[in-house]
């Protein structure tokens, strides 16, 4: 941790907590991360005074209560669902299905809002939880749109896996997989991600040249012929450039005018 400021080795904390590790001691934290007693007790004093940790009496410290009112601050705040909503809601009126809003951030790709209109919803990866990199239609549909030396090394850390699931046996043909989705303009998947539903996803783009998200549906495989997956993902393709667009428009009215060259 040496270089690192005071933020980092906070957020660092922050970044232990997953699902497979809910609660933390204090010896556990200094065994993972190094910090030295009274470093990493500052920290969490800190973070358990802002109501980003709390501590179990007799045991370790989970999330606290401060990370549910950023929840609600983030979708109040954050375009995506700001816009995207509506779509949601249309998707999952026009087809029995889940409809969802994944975004693309570092290395992950994260439900930020969804819509269901079956009785259970058709996804494994519920909102807040990080969905697979390397299979599924979210991931192709972002993948597939990604700057190509980026992707080249995502597709090499990610083989073994994009192999089993029919992507390539190579970096090559994996490549050539995800061409034949961009020109598509959409990605499918059958039962990779949940077993017996179809996934249907296309890119959505804020201006820039990378997609930031990906708008899907998510519906069980005996509800589909070829001529509603047609449909579907007909009309994810037109949902998903409308919402770029209105991103994109947002964008650029909140970008400060560029000065003309003489001035």
């Amino acid at each position: 941790m040496s270089g690192t400021n005071s933020a980092d080795r906070i957020l660092a904390i922050l970044d232990l907590f997953t699902e497979d590790r809910l609660e933390w001691t204090p010896e556990d934290l200094m065994a993972a991360l190094g910090y030295s007693r009274p470093t990493l007790y500052r920290y969490l004093k800190s973070l358990r005074e802002s109501g980003l940790l709390i501590s179990q009496p007799g045991a370790g410290f989970t999330l606290g209560p401060r990370m549910v009112e950023l929840d609600y601050l983030m979708r109040k705040s954050d375009p995506l669902v700001a816009s995207g909503q509506s779509i949601l809601q249309s998707l999952t009126q026009a087809y029995p299905c889940s409809a969802l809003l994944v975004r693309w951030y570092g290395s992950k790709l994260l439900c930020v809002a969804s819509e269901c209109s079956t009785p259970h919803p058709l996804s494994s990866y519920p909102r807040g939880r990080p969905m697979p990199l390397a299979r599924g239609a979210i991931s192709r549909a972002i993948m597939a749109w990604l700057p190509i030396r980026q992707l080249q090394t995502m597709v090499e850390e990610n083989l073994a896996e994009m192999s089993s699931v029919g992507l390539g046996r190579t970096t090559d043909e994996v490549l050539a997989s995800l061409r034949r989705v961009r020109r598509a303009g959409f990605a499918t998947a059958h039962g990779e991600v949940t077993p017996g539903v179809i996934g249907v996803s296309a890119p959505v783009f804020d201006a820039g040249q990378a997609p930031i998200a990906a708008l899907t549906v998510t519906i069980a495989g005996q509800e589909v012929t070829p001529e509603r997956l047609d449909a579907i993902a007909s009309d994810i393709m037109r949902h998903a450039a409308a919402l770029s667009a209105d991103l994109g428009q947002r964008r650029t009215d909140q970008d400060p005018p560029r000065r003309a060259a003489n001035d």
